[in-house]
C-alpha cells in the first residue's frame, strides 16, 4: 500500500537505487525499490510485538551475533549504527540481553503522543538512555567516557553546515563526519551493529572493532565509515533507509537528483 500510494517517497526510493546501483536493470530497481517498502513496513509492524510484547518473544525472535565480545567490560565504546530498517531491534537486544547501560541521540518527533510511545518503547528494558539532540554532545560524552556505549546514527543527510562531502556508492554525499570526532573526544573504540530482517525474525551482528579508527583525518574516517557501509548494505540492499534524500544537498552549483 506505501508503494502504491506514495508516489513521492517511491520516486525518492529508486533515484537512491539508480544512482547507488547504477549496473542494475531497470526492471531490478523496480523490485529492490517494491521490496523496500515491505521490509520498511515490516520493521515499522513489528514494532509492537518488539516494544510490547512479553520479553521471551523478543529473546527468541532476535538474536545477536558476530564479535559481542566487544561489548564486555566498560572501556568506552561506540556503537555505528547505520540506517536499516530493523535497526530498533537492535536497540531491543542490546539492552534486553547485555548487561551494560545503552545511550543514543534523538530528535524529538512533532507529535508528542507518538514521541513519547516511541520513546515508552525504546525504554522498556530499562538499560537504555536516549539523549535528546537539544542537550548537546558534552552529557553524551560524558556518558560515553563513564562506560556507556553510545549508538550513533551518522549515515543521513542532516545540516549541510556540519557535513563533508565524501563519496557514498561514488556520488557525492553530505555526511556528518561526528563518528570519528565524537570516538576521539570520547577516547573510544568504534564497532558497528547492523540489523537484518530474516525468517525468524532479526538478526543484530556485532563487528569487530574498527582498526586505527579514528585517526587525525576527519574527512578521510567519514570516507571509510561510508566505505564500510556500503559492505554492510550490499548484504541485503533493500534492508536499508532508502526512503530518505540521502542526496538531497550538494555542492555549490550542482542540482539534487530529486
Amino acid at each position: 500500500m506505501l508503494y502504491a500510494c506514495v508516489p513521492s517517497r517511491r520516486h525518492v526510493v529508486r533515484t537512491n537505487l539508480q544512482l547507488c546501483f547504477p549496473h542494475w536493470s531497470p526492471e531490478e530497481v523496480a523490485r529492490q525499490t517494491r521490496q523496500t517498502f515491505i521490509y520498511f513496513a515490516q520493521a515499522w509492524l513489528d514494532r509492537g510485538w518488539m516494544w510490547f510484547s512479553p520479553p521471551d518473544v523478543t529473546l527468541e525472535r532476535i538474536r545477536l551475533v558476530g564479535a559481542v565480545h566487544e561489548l564486555d567490560g566498560d572501556a568506552p565504546t561506540l556503537i555505528f549504527t547505520p540506517h536499516f530498517v530493523g535497526m530498533d531491534a537492535g536497540w531491543v537486544a542490546l539492552t534486553q540481553q547485555l548487561p551494560r547501560k545503552f545511550t543514543t541521540i534523538y530528535a524529538a518527533q512533532a507529535n508528542k503522543v507518538v514521541d513519547d510511545w516511541i520513546l515508552k518503547g525504546r525504554q522498556r528494558f530499562g538499560t537504555g538512555r536516549p539523549f535528546d539532540r537539544l542537550e548537546g554532545l558534552k552529557p553524551v560524552l560524558a556518558a560515553l567516557r563513564a562506560g556507556e556505549p553510545l549508538c550513533l546514527l551518522t549515515d543521513m543527510n542532516y545540516e549541510p553546515l556540519d557535513s563533508v562531502f565524501v563519496p557514498f556508492y561514488g556520488v557525492t554525499a553530505a555526511t556528518v563526519p561526528s563518528l570519528s570526532r565524537v570516538a576521539r573526544l570520547g577516547r573510544a573504540k568504534v564497532i558497528a551493529m547492523i540489523t537484518r530482517i530474516t525468517p525468524e525474525g532479526y538478526e543484530v551482528e556485532i563487528t569487530p572493532a574498527w582498526p586505527d579508527f579514528p585517526t587525525q583525518d576527519l574527512v578521510a574516517d567519514t570516507v571509510q565509515m561510508n566505505q564500510r557501509l556500503e559492505a554492510y548494505i550490499d548484504v541485503s540492499p533493500a534492508q536499508y533507509y532508502w526512503v530518505h534524500k540521502r542526496f538531497k544537498d550538494q555542492p555549490e552549483g550542482v542540482a539534487p537528483p530529486y
